[in-house]
C-alpha cells in the first residue's frame, strides 16, 4: 500500500493548489493522509477524487469539521495522525505516550520535514508542499506499508 502524506497545505491562503509534481506523486496512491491545516473543503474533495483521504483538524481549519486525532490500521500497520505534536524537546516520549501502539505517527504544524525512528516508532512530518517557511524546499511524504513493514520517504517538490 502506498500512502501520500500531506500537511500544512493552507489552500487557498498560501497557494491556489498543490504543485504539479505533488499530484504526480499522488497519482496511483492507495490512500492520502493529511495532517491538518487543509483550510478548504473543496481541496479535500479534490484529494478524495484521487484516493480515500484521512485528515485531521489543524489549528487553521476553523471552517472544517475534522477529528483532532486519528488512529488507523493500514496494510497491517498502526498509524496515528495529529496536527501539532508539541515542542521538539520531549516529542518522542510525548508521542509514544499519546499513541503507545502506533508504529507510525504522522504530524504537521511546524512545516519542518522529519522522518526518524524513535524506539520502534516512526515520527513523520511531511513538511509543506506550499509553504516551506525557512525550509530549503517544498515537501510531501510517501509511506509504503506492507504486511506490517514500513518504508517512508520525504519527497522534495522543487
Amino acid at each position: 500500500m502506498i500512502v501520500g502524506v500531506l500537511a500544512d497545505t493552507h489552500i487557498p491562503k498560501r497557494a491556489s493548489d498543490l504543485p504539479p509534481l505533488a499530484y504526480q506523486h499522488l497519482a496511483g496512491v492507495d490512500a492520502i493522509i493529511h495532517a491538518g491545516d487543509v483550510l478548504s473543503a473543496g481541496f479535500l474533495d479534490r484529494l478524495r477524487s484521487i484516493a480515500p483521504v484521512h485528515a485531521v483538524q489543524g489549528n487553521n481549519d476553523v471552517t472544517l469539521s475534522l477529528p483532532p486525532r486519528l488512529a488507523l490500521c493500514l496494510a497491517g500497520v498502526e498509524v496515528a495522525v495529529i496536527h501539532n505534536s508539541g515542542p521538539r524537546e520531549g516529542r518522542p516520549r510525548r508521542l509514544r505516550r499519546w499513541f503507545p501502539s502506533a508504529r507510525v505517527v504522522v504530524f504537521g504544524h511546524s512545516h519542518i520535514p522529519l522522518c526518524t525512528w524513535e524506539d520502534g516508532q516512526l515520527l513523520f512530518n511531511p513538511g509543506s508542499p506550499t509553504d516551506r517557511r525557512r525550509q530549503p524546499s517544498h515537501t510531501m511524504g510517501l509511506l509504503r506499508l506492507e504486511d506490517g513493514r514500513v518504508e517512508a520517504e520525504i519527497v522534495v517538490l522543487d
